[in-house]
């Protein structure tokens, strides 16, 4: 799992989600009461899979050089509530930050946002760094909605997965429909999707689309 968030780093770099040492990848280790999440402050280009700390799910160190990450009490709450949950991602990506900054949700007027995120991406409230209250706010937002991303107020975005991997894909989506929906809206209004043809697309996407194990 070391080894897995450590790359899964690169991806944020790779897709223009972070400015230089903001945001992270978590992953739950499977098994344990535990997991597994990035350092703070430290470069990404320097970042190794030894570097990578863990944590249990109160946010205690428990293995690792250096201190964990400044969202960590964020991440332990969403592990501890949400125990679907094997990866949580934070990034201050531009667009997506942009529309936390309005507190506005992102309306879903995309088949690309249905088939993710199977509605719009959600607002969190505003809380401060240091203690479990971002994870509160994570947690009461998503818990019961489709929706694997939230834009948490004036802050930037929170994205959740079954998967590291599947929580860093929902933070590279959100920050695609984001802009997108921002560029519509210089247009025009954006038209909304119907919520049956959005509850299609969004089942279809989950159960059908891609490759499937043979059975």
């Amino acid at each position: 799992m070391r080894r897995v968030v450590c790359e899964l780093h690169a991806e944020l770099v790779r897709n223009n989600l972070v400015a230089w040492t903001a945001g992270n990848v978590s992953g739950r280790v499977p098994g344990e009461d535990l997991f597994v999440i990035k350092p703070s402050g430290v470069s990404y280009d320097e970042l190794t899979p030894q570097d990578m700390v863990v944590c249990d799910l109160d946010g205690n160190l428990v293995e690792g050089e250096h201190a964990p990450s400044s969202d960590t009490a964020a991440h332990a709450y969403v592990y501890r509530h949400l125990p679907e949950v094997g990866g949580v991602v934070h990034t201050h990506s531009t667009y997506a930050s942009a529309w936390a900054a309005r507190g506005e949700a992102i309306p879903c007027v995309l088949t690309a946002m249905a088939d993710e995120f199977g509605g719009e991406i959600p607002v969190g409230p505003f809380a401060l760094i240091g203690d479990d209250s971002i994870g509160q706010g994570i947690v009461a937002t998503l818990k019961g909605h489709r929706s694997k991303a939230v834009l948490m107020q004036n802050h930037g975005v929170f994205t959740i997965g079954p998967t590291p991997k599947a929580a860093v894909k929902a933070a590279v989506m959100c920050e695609d429909v984001a802009r997108t929906v921002h560029v519509a809206r210089q247009l025009g209004e954006p038209l909304a999707i119907a919520q049956a043809d959005v509850d299609h697309l969004y089942d279809r996407y989950q159960n059908v689309y891609g490759q499937r194990s043979p059975r």
